[in-house]
């Protein structure tokens, strides 16, 4: 495993290092040059000059321009096409493939906003949020019906929803800034090594998870044989005593096997946990509502930032010390005698950020941290789903708020795929559930969301490996951007 990251990680500076090479211009020279005093009657010097420029220099210019700004919205008319056929099937697919393995489904979304519908990559990301926000609710909803596959729980734990829902969407308002700041290149980069890695986690624990259930099937037949053929031979079981049955169900009635059982949403919903995450979220959209009225950049716009983190981090550090103390467990794991240590915790929160910092930079859920990080804690994939699910349909409607205060999607486009996204996650839940209770393998989830985590690796490397290829030949600029002037 560690050769494997190494790898990537050497290919993804090597990578890094060539586009800096290769598109390092003197684009500021004029700027630069005009700074020390260099006039246009000078202009015998000027190539002399450019050719002493450091790597450093050259870096800077690549990297900053001021004022400069190469984002130009793009949103394509609402009209019956088959771009709009097309687009809504993949984003149904997207939305259903997301909803299972907890990741959302962004990765598939955003190229299809971009290659098929026609919207500029970063009103893409905005746009992707609200498919991911739709599909989170509906997807709630749902398993707010279901209990935990073998224990008298809900499939949501609270626990984990409560330590990683703040640090999540602290994460998201970092990232959704860094959305703005941060070149195309910078993002596919970044995209790239975070989804192989964790796309071949997820892989492997589901092959580990595949493997656990063979063997628990394998020893079920032989216990059942058996019991089969000492039930046969009556001279091999003088002792046994014939009972009669007891009742069954009645004739109408199919027998509820665990994973199936069903409650009311009242009974699976633990109201203290709920309306504390409630809060959290509703503190963070008053301060997102603030800043749209303050000036960027300005002393009251950072202070506003700044009051986000006591926010987040006053519930996670009450969560986590109930944790280190045992007053609280990850009751869904089943071990409740375990109690998590300070690295631990530690740990934990700086995913929950990661993931939240990603999340809003690429405009993805940030289940694709979160989901593989349940299932390593040893909590059952359909809990580590449904709970990933549960906090991305916090993280993904702050992001939605945050970019409708900044005016980056079309709200008709938004309504009708975030309905798409509903519908298409509701019905992957349902079909996957019941295949899952059909050959009693719980391993799915996890192919699902590893196939979903590669396949949004190639869609998302794919359109921003292109991207870069048409802006290094075209000359423009690849550095970063202005928050403040943007």
């Amino acid at each position: 495993m560690a050769n494997q990251w190494s790898s990537v990680t050497a290919v993804a500076v090597a990578l890094t290092y060539w586009i800096l090479v290769c598109q390092i211009e003197p684009v500021g020279a004029e700027r630069l040059l005009r700074s020390t005093g260099v006039t246009e009657s000078r202009a015998g010097e000027e190539s002399v000059t450019k050719d002493g420029y450091s790597f450093m220099t050259k870096l800077v210019d690549l990297l900053w321009q001021g004022k400069g700004s190469s984002h130009h919205p793009v949103w394509p008319k609402m009209e019956f096409g088959w771009r709009v056929v097309l687009g809504s099937a993949i984003g149904f697919l997207g939305a259903a493939l997301g909803s299972v393995g907890g990741v959302g489904g962004g990765g598939i979304f955003i190229p299809m906003l971009t290659l098929i519908i026609g919207f500029d990559p970063k009103s893409s990301t905005a746009m992707s949020k609200c498919m991911i926000m739709g599909a989170a609710i509906s997807t709630v909803y749902y398993n707010l019906r279901q209990r935990h596959p073998t224990m008298d729980l809900p499939i949501i734990d609270y626990d984990l929803a409560l330590f990683f829902q703040p640090m999540l969407i602290l994460g998201i308002s970092i990232g959704v800034v860094f959305n703005v700041i941060f070149a195309d290149w910078m993002v596919t980069v970044l995209l790239i090594i975070l989804f192989l890695g964790t796309s071949t986690k997820a892989f492997f624990k589901g092959v580990e998870t595949w493997k656990r259930e063979t063997m628990m099937k394998k020893g079920k037949f032989q216990e059942t044989a058996r019991l089969f053929e000492s039930t046969s031979d009556p001279n091999k079981s003088p002792t046994l005593e014939y009972r009669p049955l007891p009742s069954g169900p009645p004739a109408n009635t199919e027998p509820r096997l665990p994973a199936d059982r069903e409650a009311s949403i009242l009974e699976n919903i633990y109201w203290n946990e709920l309306m504390l995450l409630v809060l959290v979220w509703v503190a963070f959209l008053i301060v997102q509502m603030f800043k749209t009225h303050a000036t960027t950049c300005s002393t009251e716009y950072w202070a506003l930032n700044i009051m986000q983190v006591p926010i987040a981090a006053s519930v996670t550090l009450y969560e986590a010390i109930s944790l280190y103390k045992g007053k609280r467990v990850i009751a869904s794991k089943g071990k409740q005698d375990m109690n998590c240590n300070i690295h631990q915790l530690l740990f934990y929160c700086g995913c929950g950020i990661l993931a939240g910092i990603v999340g809003g930079l690429l405009g993805l859920g940030g289940g694709f941290i979160l989901g593989p990080l349940f299932l390593e804690l040893g909590v059952p994939p359909q809990v580590a789903s449904s709970t990933s699910t549960f906090i991305m349909a916090f993280s993904s409607s702050m992001s939605v708020v945050q970019y409708y205060l900044l005016d980056r999607f079309p709200v008709p486009y938004a309504v009708f795929f975030m309905l798409i996204a509903s519908v298409a996650a509701f019905t992957g839940q349902y079909i996957v559930r019941k295949l899952i209770i059909l050959l009693g393998r719980a391993s799915l989830i996890i192919f699902v969301l590893a196939l979903t985590i590669f396949a949004s690796a190639i869609s998302l490397g794919g359109v921003g490996i292109s991207n870069m290829i048409t802006q290094m030949e075209r000359k423009e600029y690849m550095g970063f951007e202005s928050l403040c002037y943007h």
